[in-house]
């Protein structure tokens, strides 16, 4: 019985880490492949040039707005969905979109995450994600990808901590695919700067477990800019 016992909740440990790796991986079709979060932008202007500068980059934006803002959502999103708490859901999608005021940035967000709902709904049949899409369609939810994405974890059987990991590990390395298509530096180096972040990853997904709603923020000026400034770009390889 012990035996069994050990097994089966090794395999269970073993089907939650596929399913993060599904839902982690740049192969899963939510649309994040095309942003840029304005780095596209930046790369023309040639702020951004060098494998030191993306670096700092994504350090930025990550610490200074997608870890305080994006995974703060996510967290509280994650322990709605678990107690399939709706109206909680959607409370915490009209914080985090208008805590996001640049236009061009919820746009992408809304997008991506109605594009990931509509294949995990698909692919995970569950009454939750049919519910997120009749508001969504009601005009209720804006369906932000960070509070869907962790709508979406949470029902696959994800814990929260490794929800929370999925989302900043697939922000991140959709980031440096967008930094090697753009040309500003190659595989190698990405998985170098990928390496270089693993501890920055780590400290924000604790923090935004501790945070509440009331707590979220961000400050990325000249990246906020560099984000508006894309939808004027003459030729883009990016939405945003």
């Amino acid at each position: 019985m012990h035996t069994n016992s050990i097994h089966q909740r090794a395999s269970q440990q073993a089907s939650q880490q596929l399913v993060m790796l599904q839902l982690a991986d740049s192969f899963f079709p939510s649309g994040s492949y095309t942003l840029s979060h304005g780095l596209e932008s930046l790369v023309q202007s040639g702020a951004i040039a060098t494998k030191t500068e993306l670096e700092s980059f994504i350090r930025i934006l990550l610490c200074n707005k997608v870890g305080s803002t994006d995974l703060v959502a996510s967290a509280h999103a994650y322990r709605a969905s678990a107690i399939d708490d709706i109206e909680e859901i959607i409370t915490i999608d009209a914080r985090l979109f208008a805590q996001t005021p640049i236009e061009k940035t919820r746009i992408a967000a809304r997008q991506s995450g109605r594009a990931l709902l509509m294949v995990a709904k698909e692919t995970w049949s569950h009454p939750q994600l049919e519910a997120l899409n009749k508001e969504t369609l009601k005009g209720r939810l804006n369906c932000l990808h960070p509070v869907v994405f962790a709508a979406v974890a949470q029902v696959a059987g994800l814990g929260e901590t490794s929800t929370l990991s999925a989302f900043v590990h697939s922000f991140i390395t959709g980031l440096l695919g967008a930094s090697i298509r753009l040309g500003v530096v190659g595989h190698l180096q990405a998985q170098q700067i990928r390496l270089g972040l693993s501890e920055d990853m780590a400290a924000v997904c604790q923090e935004a477990s501790g945070r509440s709603l009331d707590e979220m923020w961000s400050c990325t000026p000249t990246i906020d800019l560099a984000q508006m400034q894309q939808a004027k770009l003459s030729r883009r390889l990016f939405s945003s």
